[in-house]
């Protein structure tokens, strides 16, 4: 499953962007297009000062992984956003409810949470759910809605990423984050809930 995922996140498009009036990585002022993602052991920008280790701590996985009778999970934990896919195990369709799913940031702050096709010029409408069809994978990336930035006409997502790489980074060691996802399964809703810690945060 996880060679699965790399190909198919692989496919994410994402880059830095500068922000008018700060330079290129001024910690949380980093503006990000999209959420890319890579093959890549320890995940991150190429030009990052620190690099991030993340660990799964809930439910307790080494390899950032969980399933039930009906779905099993995959993470990728990024600077840039939390990657994800999902594997429905069952022969019938499930939906991601995510108007009701939501996302704790390192800071501990709760709310709503975006995915790939979440913009800010939407931010306030419903978000449709999503369906994964009976035996099929679903792969998409999340982040706190409250990330996403005014694109000033464009139809890029921009957002803020979840850790800085700059100098500011070693403070977030040590951090924990977290994404409770609702899902409708046989018509019932089930929320599974996934808590995050920042390992370690080392120069590059």
């Amino acid at each position: 499953m996880v060679s699965v995922l790399g190909a198919v996140l692989g496919c994410a498009a994402g880059s830095a962007v500068e922000t008018p009036g700060q330079p290129p990585d001024a910690g949380l002022t980093r503006v990000v297009a999209g959420a890319s993602d890579s093959v890549s052991v320890i995940p991150g920008s190429p030009d990052a000062l620190y690099l991030y280790r993340f660990r799964q701590v809930d439910p307790a996985s080494d390899r950032f992984a969980f399933q039930d009778r009906e779905v099993s999970f995959y993470f990728k934990p990024t600077p840039d956003a939390l990657h994800f896919q999902v594997e429905n195990r069952q022969n019938r369709p499930l939906w991601i409810v995510w108007d009701k799913s939501s996302f704790t940031d390192a800071n501990g702050a709760n709310g709503k949470l975006a995915h790939s096709t979440a913009r800010w010029v939407d931010r306030f409408k419903p978000q449709p759910d999503t369906q994964v069809p009976g035996l099929g994978r679903y792969s998409d990336y999340v982040l706190p809605l409250d990330y996403l930035l005014d694109p000033a006409g464009s139809d890029e997502q921009l957002h803020r990423p979840l850790f800085p790489e700059d100098q500011t980074a070693p403070q977030y060691a040590d951090k924990y984050f977290s994404v409770d996802l609702v899902m409708t399964v046989e018509e019932r809703p089930v929320t599974y809930p996934f808590r995050f810690r920042v390992a370690s945060v080392i120069p590059r």
